[in-house]
């Protein structure tokens, strides 16, 4: 990783800007008829190419595999049933693969297809792997294409949309910077279509961004509007990336370093990527109320939850499982992996070590919630 990025001009210069994370949206993708455009799709090979031709990496993290597979299923719209919709992934992501082969292949480039799931983000040893695989192709010299693996994973388990995905891969991979592509060339501060609205350039604090409206929906073919655009650019630079977000059609101005889209400046410190995806976990699974004193001893003093501090459980989860922890008015201080299921805690609250070992023998005393596995997600104001 090379020195913050600072402005538009840091992506026109690969030696500062070595590695990047490119995301691409489905419309940017298709047609109007919500079909894959090969011509589209190679317009956008030839940018990204050109890039890695000048010495610098390019990870991109692309949608188009449920459009891909529209027509060859005959279907005229994105799946609602989630059985069709991980039918039409699995057809499609084959598709949308031997596409990007053929065209990076007419510049000498191979690509490698990863599709990863929340799991691969926030377990240790599988987080690890997706890193080190990824760095591995950068290495060989591939490009790495990334998919959320939409064939397996369900709604309870997803990132939400290729967006977050295309964040915490940024984190992932320890890239300089992140490029959204959408079919929207920058955000403004109304609808675009509506007549006075503006392209706002610049967002250097989250105080920028209050006023503008923002809209939610996003196109007939893929899952997100500017919404999940503008929370994957806070968490990227909530934890030290810089964002550009911009159209398809832009993708060459902005590694060119032009005043194209919107440039989102970093405003906080990288984090490792499991606590990144805690923080902004798209399923929460069940809560710990938890007192004053272990709300102290979290939040303060960078302590793991014992059970001793517990007050009181919500949800139904496995051990394992992402979970908000909050203090008894509510306030949801944290996020983490909780170490027991929803079963097993109610009659360990309030226990201490000792009590937990005489009622359940040794090695069962173990922390609800490790301070690794642990995410402050609001700053402490009791007393």
């Amino acid at each position: 990783m090379t020195a913050e990025l600072t402005d538009r001009a840091a992506f026109a210069d690969p030696a500062r800007a070595q590695r990047l994370v490119v995301k691409v949206g489905s419309s940017s993708l298709t047609d109007e008829a919500g079909r894959l455009d090969v011509e589209r799709l190679r317009a956008l090979t030839d940018v990204l190419a050109a890039r890695v031709a000048a010495g610098g990496q390019v990870i991109l993290v692309s949608s188009g595999a449920i459009a891909s597979a529209l027509t060859v299923l005959g279907l005229s719209s994105r799946p609602k049933d989630l059985a069709t919709a991980q039918a039409a992934a699995s057809v499609g992501q084959g598709l949308l693969m031997a596409h990007y082969t053929r065209a990076f292949a007419a510049h000498q480039r191979t690509v490698g297809q990863v599709l990863l799931t929340v799991e691969d983000v926030i377990r240790r040893s599988h987080y690890r792997n997706a890193q080190r695989a990824l760095v591995r192709l950068l290495a060989l010299g591939v490009i790495p294409i990334v998919n959320e693996n939409d064939a397996v994973a369900t709604h309870e388990i997803r990132f939400g949309d290729n967006d977050r995905l295309a964040a915490l891969v940024t984190h992932l991979v320890r890239a300089d910077g992140l490029l959204l592509l959408s079919d929207v060339d920058a955000l403004y501060d109304g609808p675009p279509s509506r007549p006075g609205s503006s392209r706002v350039a610049r967002v250097d604090s989250p105080a920028d961004l209050e006023g503008i409206e923002l809209t939610a929906k996003g196109s007939h073919v893929g899952t997100g509007g500017m919404v999940t655009k503008v929370e994957a650019a806070q968490i990227a630079v909530g934890s030290g990336v810089p964002v550009i977000l911009t159209s398809a059609a832009n993708a060459a101005a902005a590694l060119a370093g032009e005043d194209v889209g919107t440039w989102f400046s970093a405003t906080g410190r990288r984090i490792q990527t499991r606590r990144l995806w805690l923080a902004h976990a798209a399923h929460i699974s069940g809560r710990l109320i938890i007192d004053d004193g272990a709300v102290r001893a979290l939040t303060v003093g960078k302590k793991s939850l014992l059970a001793a501090g517990l007050i009181g459980v919500e949800g139904t989860f496995e051990a394992g499982d992402p979970v908000e922890i909050a203090a008894a008015d509510g306030t949801v201080v944290a996020r983490g992996l909780v170490a027991y299921s929803a079963d097993e805690l109610p009659e360990r609250m309030g226990a201490t070590s000792v009590q937990l070992r005489e009622r359940f023998g040794d090695g069962n005393a173990r922390e609800v919630v490790h301070r690794d596995d642990l995410v402050q997600v609001r700053p402490y104001r009791g007393t």
